[in-house]
């Protein structure tokens, strides 16, 4: 029975069972449809091996109660006294017949017959039969001991016990047998039936009410949806989850992760098991840890994580008018703004070319002019003048910088400084060569992006300060004593940007290193939203420290070292 119903449960699941139309169709309407359907077979199966059990328990204790009280009667008979005398009496069954039925109708049973120890009876329910010789085993009550059997006798199937009689001696002077008629016990289960079949039908009636409050609020939650709808559900659901290239990130009302795709995971690094820890606790730091929790909605917002740059789109998401959480997508931008500010670099270089072309056109036409007021050696120093200062800083970028991309980068921004009306100072002690071990430590990207960050600040600190303004840099590599005994050095690369500026309060050093962190329409003088941001985040990604002083302005200096190290975002120092 149990796999039949097995089997009908699976063809009911894989919508492949033959029953009445009314149960395909339930079955195959929703999956509340199915759960009911299943529930109430599992349940009424259950129902019913537990009652056929019941029943089976039932019928064997009725068996060994009457068992046992025949064993009581036969047992209380055959030691009754003065039994042995009335075996040794002239005429025993005259003397033992009534006493035997009163004991049969005081106790019950169906029959007690008492019989010679050859088997010959000496009472009887029916008279008739009495001297018979009794119907059963009495072989091991012969020997003196006592026992129960079922049994076919005169009266039908039953349930007896024999008992030997024991005279003085401990010999066998008869027996006595009392017993049960099988006839008996079924009435009495037959009595029992209907209370139990009403409990059971009890029993089934609250399961399948139960099942149908359980099978309605199934309904609700799936959204009366079938199997294999909910299946194709889930594949589409993980198939954009791992297939899309935006990090995704579910964050339900209590602020802890609900769901976060492969993307995600990679650009945030987030832990294993992240799912369902506040997302304080995953690791996610600065700005971005905070709108994950705020649950507020944010458009193509900028986001700092660890060393990447990160467009975040964050909508509270809601149904019914219930909240739900937030739906956060991050587009990994890092390289895209290393484009950008590359793209500035050139542009900037470009506007500074145009304006030189200007100014060379303005005196080429007072050269001109000059020769044609016969001034020639006039002429020829005030042409000369203008291209010796240019040439003299092209060259001493040239000679002392090894890498070209950071030699341009320093010749685009002193053109970019003197159209300010800004001296842009290269220091003498600036020295990057190859001959040196490791000369470059960095990607030449990631100088763009270290120093152009920094003049670009150190400029606008210019601009904002008093006369004279100028800005002065500094690119070399030191060595540090690194043992305790004095021993041993680690080369390190060490820019340094000073600006004439107000400089930068203590204080305020660490919040210009954050991520927005703008001082263009406050007036103050350093951050430039993501600029100083995307220069820590050089720093950190080879392992450097940032140190922050004044000294007549800001100044800025960053050391790293000539081995790559990735490690943790840089401490920023403010030294007084």
């Amino acid at each position: 029975m149990t796999g039949v119903t097995l089997g009908c449960v699976r063809r009911i699941y894989d919508h492949s069972y033959p029953g009445p139309r009314w149960v395909r169709r339930l079955c195959w309407r929703s999956l509340a449809g199915q759960v009911l359907v299943v529930q109430v077979i599992v349940v009424t199966v259950l129902v019913a091996a537990a009652t056929a059990a019941f029943v089976v328990q039932a019928r064997r204790g009725e068996r060994d109660a009457a068992r046992g009280k025949a064993l009581a009667v036969a047992t209380a008979f055959a030691q009754s006294p003065g039994l042995v005398a009335a075996l040794r009496s002239p005429d025993v069954s005259a003397t033992l017949q009534p006493r035997a039925e009163a004991t049969r109708r005081a106790t019950g049973v169906d029959f007690v017959v008492v019989m010679s120890p050859a088997g010959v009876r000496y009472t009887h329910p029916d008279p008739a039969r009495i001297g018979g010789v009794f119907v059963g085993h009495i072989a091991a009550a012969a020997r003196g001991k006592a026992f129960t059997e079922t049994y076919t006798g005169t009266l039908g199937p039953s349930v007896r016990a024999v008992v030997p009689v024991l005279d003085e001696r401990g010999d066998v002077a008869g027996m006595v047998a009392a017993g049960i008629t099988l006839e008996r016990i079924s009435a009495t289960l037959r009595r029992q039936l209907p209370v139990l079949i009403g409990t059971a039908a009890a029993v089934l009636i609250l399961a399948a009410c139960g099942e149908v409050l359980v099978s309605r609020r199934l309904r609700r939650q799936t959204r009366s949806l079938r199997v294999a709808e909910i299946v194709r559900l889930y594949e589409h659901h993980e198939a954009v989850l791992h297939a899309v290239r935006e990090g995704l990130l579910v964050v339900g009302t209590d602020h802890r992760l609900l769901l976060a795709n492969d993307e995600a995971v990679r650009l945030l690094g987030l832990p294993a098991m992240a799912d369902g820890r506040p997302v304080r606790d995953l690791l996610v730091a600065g700005s971005l840890a905070e709108l994950l929790d705020s649950g507020r909605r944010a458009t193509d917002e900028i986001h700092l994580a660890g060393d990447r740059v990160l467009a975040v789109n964050q909508t509270p998401a809601s149904r019914d008018g219930r909240p739900l959480g937030t739906v956060t997508t991050l587009r990994d931008s890092t390289e895209l703004l290393a484009l950008t500010g590359e793209l500035d670099s050139v542009r900037g270089f470009a506007d500074a070319l145009r304006a030189q072309a200007h100014e060379a056109a303005n005196r080429l036409h007072t050269v001109v002019t000059l020769i044609e007021l016969n001034r020639e050696q006039e002429a020829i120093e005030f042409a000369t003048e203008e291209l010796a200062a240019s040439q003299q800083l092209a060259d001493r970028l040239l000679t002392a910088l090894d890498e070209p991309v950071l030699a341009a980068l320093l010749l685009g921004k002193a053109a970019q400084a003197h159209e300010h009306g800004i001296d842009f100072v290269i220091t003498d002690d600036t020295q990057l060569h190859a001959t040196q071990p490791y000369a470059t430590p960095v990607d030449p990207r990631a100088l763009v992006t270290m120093v152009g960050n920094l003049v670009d600040n150190a400029v606008d600190a210019a601009l904002a300060g008093q006369p004279p303004r100028w800005v002065a840099v500094t690119v070399r590599i030191v060595g540090e004593v690194t043992g305790e005994d004095g021993e041993g050095e680690r080369e390190e690369l060490v820019v340094r940007v000073a600006d004439s500026g107000p400089g930068l309060e203590p204080a305020r050093t660490a919040a210009a290193f954050a991520r927005g962190w703008s001082t263009k329409a406050g007036g103050a003088l350093h951050g430039r939203g993501l600029g100083l941001a995307l220069v820590q985040q050089v720093v950190a990604r080879y392992g450097g420290r940032i140190d922050v002083t004044n000294d007549r302005g800001a100044v800025f200096t960053v050391r790293l070292p000539l081995e790559p190290v990735v490690g943790a975002l840089p401490a920023v120092r403010a030294v007084p």
